[in-house]
C-alpha cells in the first residue's frame, strides 16, 4: 500500500509502498478516505517523532473499518469513523478503538477528516480542562462567557470558537488577516482584532467592559503571553497549545496571578496516557458529536489535497492561508 512517512528530525516527507499494518488487540484497521493536516506534526524537533526515523504520518483522520482487535467492543468492519490514526496519511491504518468515533452520516468525509484531533484539543479546553478543579465555582466556559483565541483561523483556533459558540459563549479572535476575520464573523465570530502577534489587550478590555475574558486559547507563543495574561478575567485562565511564533518563553506577572488567582495550563497529547486521551474522546462523542450529526456545528474545512499532493498541502498550512482545516483525500 501507499504511505507517507515523515521524519521527526528534518521533517522530510516520502511516498512510499509498505506492507499493510495488522490491528493489535485494542485496534482497528481502517481503510483510509481522508486524512486532516495537524501543524504540531509538522513542527521540526517537536518530539512526534523520533529523529532520523521515518514513520508514517498522519493524526487525523475518517475511514471504513476493516478489521477489528479480539479486545474491541462498538465497533465493526464496515464501520465509518473518525478520529485518530497511527499513520493516516495510507491507505490503510491501525488506529486506537479509544481514539476512534462512529462517524454521522451527515458529515462528509471531508468534514469527518478534520472533525476529530484538532476539535477534542479545542474541546478539551473549553470544556474540560477549562474547568480546573472540579469544585471549582469559577465552571466552565458557559453563556454570556467572553473567551479569547489568538490565531482564531487556525484549525483549533476555529474549533474554539465554534465549541464555545455553541455553549452560548462569547468569543474574540485575533489574526493578522482583516480577510480572515471577516470569513470569521459569518461563522460567529463576535469581535475580531486585526493584529499579528501581541497588542491586543485593550480591544478586549473595550469588548468585555473592561473585565477580561474567562477563557484566553494561545495558539501563537510565547510573543502573545504577557498581553494574554493581562486579557483575563478574575479567575481567568491561559490555555497554550501552540507556538508557531517560535517564542518558547515568556514573562511571567506574579503579582497579577496572584491578584486575580489566575490558572495557566499546557494542552497537549504528546505525554498524555490513552486512558486520559480516550476520556475525552468519551465526552466530546456525547457532547459535540450531536451537534455535528444535525449540523449544527459544521467541520470548517479551507482546502483539499490529492493524496499525492501532502507536501503542497503542508506548504499551505506553513502559509497561513487557511482558515480551518486542511484535508488530504486518500480514497
Amino acid at each position: 500500500m501507499k504511505s507517507w512517512l515523515i521524519d521527526g528530525g528534518s521533517g522530510e516527507l516520502a511516498f512510499k509502498d509498505v506492507a499493510a499494518p495488522e490491528p493489535g488487540a485494542d485496534e482497528l484497521l481502517v481503510r483510509m478516505r481522508t486524512a486532516g493536516l495537524n501543524r504540531g506534526e509538522f513542527i521540526r524537533g517537536h518530539g512526534l517523532h523520533q529523529p532520523g526515523v521515518m514513520k508514517p504520518a498522519g493524526m487525523e483522520g475518517a475511514g471504513e473499518v476493516v478489521k477489528v482487535g479480539s479486545a474491541v467492543k462498538g465497533f465493526k468492519a464496515g464501520d465509518a469513523v473518525m478520529g485518530r490514526p497511527m499513520g493516516g496519511f495510507s491507505e490503510m491504518a491501525t488506529w486506537k478503538a479509544a481514539e476512534s468515533i462512529l462517524k454521522p452520516a451527515e458529515l462528509t468525509w471531508e468534514e469527518a477528516a478534520g472533525a476529530s484531533l484538532a476539535y477534542w484539543v479545542a474541546y478539551d479546553m473549553v470544556v474540560r480542562s477549562a474547568s480546573g478543579a472540579a469544585n471549582d465555582d469559577a465552571g466552565v466556559v458557559g453563556a454570556g462567557d467572553w473567551i479569547l483565541v489568538t490565531g482564531v483561523s487556525s484549525g483549533v483556533g476555529v474549533a474554539s470558537m465554534q465549541i464555545a459558540k455553541a455553549r452560548g459563549a462569547r468569543v474574540i479572535g485575533t489574526s493578522g488577516s482583516q480577510a480572515k476575520l471577516d470569513r470569521l464573523a459569518k461563522l460567529g465570530l463576535d469581535v475580531g482584532v486585526c493584529v499579528r502577534g501581541a497588542g491586543f489587550v485593550d480591544a478586549v478590555m473595550k469588548a468585555t467592559d473592561g473585565k477580561g475574558v474567562k477563557l484566553l486559547v494561545n495558539n501563537v507563543g510565547g510573543g502573545v503571553f504577557e498581553d494574554g495574561m493581562k486579557s483575563l478575567a478574575y479567575k481567568g485562565r491561559l490555555a497554550t497549545v501552540g507556538y508557531v511564533d517560535g517564542i518558547l518563553s515568556a514573562k511571567i506577572d506574579l503579582e497579577l496571578l496572584h491578584a486575580k488567582r489566575l490558572r495557566v495550563f499546557g494542552v497537549s497529547n504528546k505525554m498524555r496516557p490513552l486512558d486520559e486521551r480516550g476520556m475525552t474522546v468519551v465526552d466530546f462523542a456525547k457532547d459535540i458529536v450531536p451537534l455535528m450529526a444535525k449540523r449544527t456545528l459544521v467541520p470548517v474545512i479551507d482546502k483539499v489535497f490529492a493524496f499525492d499532493q501532502l507536501p503542497q498541502a503542508r506548504d499551505f498550512m506553513e502559509s497561513n492561508a487557511q482558515v480551518g482545516k486542511i484535508v488530504v483525500k486518500i480514497a
